[in-house]
């Protein structure tokens, strides 16, 4: 896990008592992945935000608080807003828990398993926001208090004249004569 910079947040309840050592009761697996995604344009765009790779709480304590007691743990650790995440093939489910937790509903259409919402966007490569409290006391601060994710320095982009169509014109088939 190390070596793909993937972090997964473990939700152990302590009281449980199977051989005394307590019982897990969901985790989530976020991990950096360069991904190209497509804005609400349509113009793709090389990132490498946060992603949620996986998440899980057991059937027998869903719906009562631990999921997003979880997923709000991983937010700030992480210092990142949710619709700033993108979600490898998120469930039905998983999607109506953003919705309802975190007002994620628009999603922005990919043509990957990733899913990202609106709002991806709008905070890429922001330095990190003051702290909330330092905002609330500041009255004449006109700071958004929206933390945004760590930024990932990514390869310059080549120009368009070095990129190299491939198309199966271009190879030879092998095929005889008068084909």
């Amino acid at each position: 896990m190390q070596s793909n910079r993937h972090v997964v947040y473990i939700l152990k309840d302590s009281s449980a008592r199977p051989a005394g050592k307590g019982a897990i009761i969901g985790f989530i697996k976020v991990g950096y992945k360069k991904l190209f995604v497509l804005d609400d344009r349509e113009a793709h765009n090389e990132v490498e935000p946060l992603c949620i790779l996986d998440f899980y709480i057991h059937e027998s304590v869903q719906r009562h608080g631990h999921g997003r007691e979880l997923f709000q743990y991983m937010l700030q650790k992480e210092r990142v807003e949710p619709h700033q995440l993108a979600i490898d093939r998120p469930s039905p489910k998983l999607l109506k828990f953003l919705n309802k937790h975190y007002n994620l509903e628009t999603t922005v259409p990919q043509v990957n398993n990733f899913v990202i919402f609106e709002g991806f966007f709008a905070h890429q490569h922001r330095p990190p926001a003051p702290s909330l409290r330092a905002t609330r006391h500041s009255r004449a601060a006109a700071v958004d208090p929206t933390p945004a994710a760590p930024a990932r320095k990514l390869p310059p982009k080549r120009a368009e004249g070095d990129i190299k169509p491939y198309s199966s014109s271009d190879r030879e088939w092998g095929l005889p004569q008068g084909w």
